[in-house]
């Protein structure tokens, strides 16, 4: 005897593609991907830096300190005073306790703000500081 027709089209619907598990796994990668991105963090201005000979590409940078020609000082896009200098570096190395921090001086920047600017790294609690400087060409 024949199958009855309704059997034969309840097995074509079981036969049906399950996406969920598919995007699942999407939705986890895109996450892992967010998370351990590095993003690149500006001072906020670009500075003429000098050139070493003993230059050496620094991977993990997380604080930035510009200084520009006039001796304006800028931290996160922000020109801030020399006196708040310290109190934004307590701000962002309690952000990221294992951030290193990296003064960005113009070559006409006077060695007077530099080395307030170091001070006050060090004062905040960031002793991983470092002068960038440009490969020597």
């Amino acid at each position: 005897m024949r199958a009855p027709l309704g059997n034969l089209f309840q097995e074509d619907d079981a036969e049906e593609i399950n996406m969920t598990p598919m995007l699942d796994v999407v939705f986890i990668m895109l996450i892992f991907f967010i998370v351990t991105a590095s993003f690149v963090k500006e001072a906020g201005i670009d500075v003429n830096r000098p050139e070493a000979a003993t230059a050496v590409k620094k991977e993990r940078a997380n604080i930035l300190v510009a200084i520009s020609d006039k001796g304006e000082i800028w931290i996160n896009k922000r020109q801030v005073d020399v006196r708040a200098v310290q109190a934004n570096i307590e701000r962002l190395k309690a952000e990221n306790p294992q951030g290193s921090v990296v003064i960005q001086a113009d070559k006409k920047a006077t060695t007077d703000v530099l080395i307030k600017v170091m001070d006050a790294s060090r004062a905040a609690g960031a002793f991983d500081v470092s002068i960038a400087a440009q490969e020597a060409s």
